[in-house]
């Protein structure tokens, strides 16, 4: 769309008129009169000027009003952007182990299924935040990189598999590739803002090299505060076998969360898990509001262009006014 970014330079459109109808004409001042034009005038007596013609009047009025509508400003908006502002980085570690498959939350709908509903929506709100995605299971695998991109964290969260990174459960290796992706940027350098990571489960660590407590106080020490939530139907717990580990360790999310100064959560089911993560968006809330830029291109260059042709043959009538 166009915009003008001076609009009130319109104000000056009158002016011309305003000094030839407003002002008196001047008085002449002692004896002295120049007379470029002199060749012109006869010796009998002075002539009076030539009475611009109505086409130039129009060619010096459209210069005017050219001139003026450059002064404004005129601009071509483009579609907003939005801009990537840093505040929080937050990284949500989530468990796609074999016994995310279980069906205990939300009717037919599997524990990943709950997870991805309500954590996209968690994930949308974290405006002016870098977020990222790690997934974990026997092994923990960066799935979206810290980014503002918020739509795409949410892609990739969508797109999850269980079972993509083994059937077992490896915490304490899901918090350390936490801390090594949130401690420092691609070039080595520290970034600014606070550090928090929300992990998922619904078991308890049986695999990776790292354990879990020694792992949270690395991450206490780097500054990272660490969120856990244990989800899961009561009453689930204590099946072992194809699904994967179902066999929540509270006591070592509840740990993980102490040393690290953040909390620890439980739930249930769908709604349970969705006060969870709005309780989370209280305790730790967005950097700020979206902010978006427009791109604009500056078009007075065009009027003005116009202005200089036209008066061209303003230029030009005058002469022969004058002739």
């Amino acid at each position: 769309m166009i915009h003008f970014a001076w609009p009130w330079m319109l104000l000056f459109l009158p002016l011309p008129w305003l000094i030839r109808h407003g002002l008196p004409a001047a008085k002449p001042r002692g004896d002295a009169l120049f007379l470029p034009f002199a060749a012109r005038v006869s010796a009998g007596g002075a002539t009076s000027l030539p009475t611009p013609s109505k086409t130039r009047w129009l060619l010096l009025s459209l210069v005017w009003l050219l001139t003026v509508v450059a002064s404004t400003r005129p601009q071509w908006l483009g579609d907003p952007l939005p801009v990537p502002t840093t505040g929080r980085r937050l990284m949500l570690a989530v468990d796609v182990s074999g016994s995310m498959m279980t069906r205990d939350m939300a009717g037919n709908a599997t524990r990943l299924d709950v997870v991805q509903a309500v954590a996209g929506d968690f994930i949308s709100h974290r405006h002016g935040d870098q977020v990222g995605l790690i997934l974990f299971g026997t092994r923990p695998y960066l799935q979206a990189p810290l980014t503002t991109d918020l739509n795409t964290v949410d892609q990739f969260l969508q797109q999850s598999v269980i079972g993509i990174a083994g059937t077992q459960t490896a915490i304490g290796d899901a918090i350390g590739l936490a801390i090594k992706r949130m401690r420092e940027r691609k070039d080595g350098a520290k970034t600014p803002g606070e550090m928090v990571l929300v992990l998922l489960t619904d078991g308890g660590n049986d695999a990776g090299l790292m354990d879990p407590i020694a792992a949270a106080k690395m991450a206490a020490d780097s500054g990272l505060r660490i969120y856990t939530i244990g989800v899961g139907a009561a009453g689930q717990q204590g099946i072992l076998g194809a699904s994967g580990n179902n066999a929540l360790d509270e006591d070592t999310l509840k740990s993980i969360a102490q040393i690290t100064k953040g909390e620890y959560f439980r739930a249930t089911d769908a709604d349970a898990l969705g006060q969870v993560y709005a309780r989370i968006d209280k305790m730790e809330p967005s950097a700020g509001r979206e902010q978006w830029y427009r791109p604009h291109s500056e078009w007075f260059l065009w009027p003005l262009a116009l202005a200089l042709l036209f008066s061209l043959p303003a230029v030009v009538k005058r002469e022969k006014d004058e002739q």
